[in-house]
């Protein structure tokens, strides 16, 4: 019973990126690289999309002057 799951999910699951190559007509040490690459790229376009809105919220709070209620104007 184990023997068949394993069998199953290794067929099914883990052989995707190689009948993809097969399909292409790619290598498949080429294409896990290139799998490897797009999921470093989009964590990184994450981090520098999180810093660039930490930058304008740093922008905004430097020319916005927070007021602690309307009669402090």
């Amino acid at each position: 019973m184990k023997e068949n799951i394993r069998n199953f999910t290794e067929n099914e699951w883990f052989n995707v990126i190689s009948r993809f190559a097969d399909k292409l007509g790619v290598r498949v040490s080429k294409l896990r690289l290139i799998f490897i690459y797009l999921s470093f790229a989009t964590f990184g376009l994450t981090i520098v999309g999180y810093f660039i809105m930490l930058f304008f919220f740093w922008i905004k709070d430097c020319f916005v002057i927070k007021r602690k209620s309307v009669f402090d104007l």
